[in-house]
């Protein structure tokens, strides 16, 4: 299972987001957008929002830290 998140420093949803892949065990890649513009272009064609978190897992997106929806996509990986 493949797990992408595309995230800010200053984004508190962002941080709820690791933590809650942290406190489950499932490992994750983390982009900095604000850091890396190359990546934020990427999160912006792959989700078609500028806002972050933008999670991807195993190919779907889900945009904003919606535990219902990266629930059901962990299940499904």
């Amino acid at each position: 299972m493949a797990v992408t998140i595309y995230t800010t420093p200053t984004c508190g949803y962002c941080k709820k987001a690791k933590e809650f892949f942290r406190a489950r065990g499932v490992s994750f890649t983390e982009y900095n957008v604000a850091a890396d513009r190359r990546k934020a272009e990427e999160m912006v064609r792959r989700s078609g929002q500028m806002g972050v978190p933008v999670i991807e897992i195993s190919g779907r997106i889900i945009v904003g830290f919606n535990q219902a929806e990266i629930e059901r996509a962990l299940s499904r990986a």
